[in-house]
Parts: C-alpha cells; sequence; structure tokens
C-alpha cells in the first residue's frame, strides 16, 4: 500500500523538513512500515510530495492513532497543509541495468 501525502508548507522550509525528519524517525520504528521519500518540487519550493510504503492500510492507521503520533502531527500541521491519499501499485518497472 502507497501512501501519497502532498504537503504545501506555510512556515519555514527549513523547520517542516526537521519537522519531518522526526515524524520519519517515528514512522520507521511502527510495525508494517517498509519505506518512504519525501520530494521537493523544483519549481515551487514549497510544495513537496512524500511517498511512503507500508505492508497495509491497517499498519499505516495504526501508527497514527497512537498516542506518540500527536505531537507529530501537530507539528507538521503548524507548518504545512496535507493532502493524503492511498494508492496500490498496479506496475512497477526498473531501468535494465538496475539491481
Amino acid at each position: 500500500m502507497t501512501l501519497v501525502n502532498r504537503f504545501e508548507v506555510t512556515g519555514p522550509a527549513e523547520q517542516f523538513e526537521e519537522a519531518f525528519a522526526a515524524t520519519s524517525a517515528f514512522f520507521a520504528a511502527q510495525p508494517g512500515f517498509i519505506e518512504h521519500t519525501l520530494h521537493r518540487r523544483l519549481d515551487e519550493p514549497a510544495s513537496y510530495v512524500n511517498i511512503a510504503r507500508w505492508t497495509d492500510n491497517a499498519s499505516l492507521r495504526a501508527a497514527v492513532a497512537r498516542p506518540e503520533f500527536q505531537p507529530h502531527s501537530a507539528a507538521l500541521r503548524a507548518l504545512a497543509v496535507s493532502s493524503p491519499e492511498l494508492f496500490e501499485v498496479r506496475l512497477h518497472a526498473k531501468a535494465a541495468d538496475a539491481e
């Protein structure tokens, strides 16, 4: 399961990235979390997208329901507006010479 979460940063970008890094450490310790990548838009530096992979939706929901997540959520909400959406992989490709 893939979470695609777009962020429009309303505060300082450095503070957003620091808050996101702290949130990242929290998620990395949660059951079902696989990986994520935070991207910053080249032509709109206040626009970010996070692409996160989880084993299943239930694991993601359990992680965000934990009381320990609430300070992370509040810190991000203070600095950005987010638009999360859930997806399932339908096609995956790699370069022919990729390992």
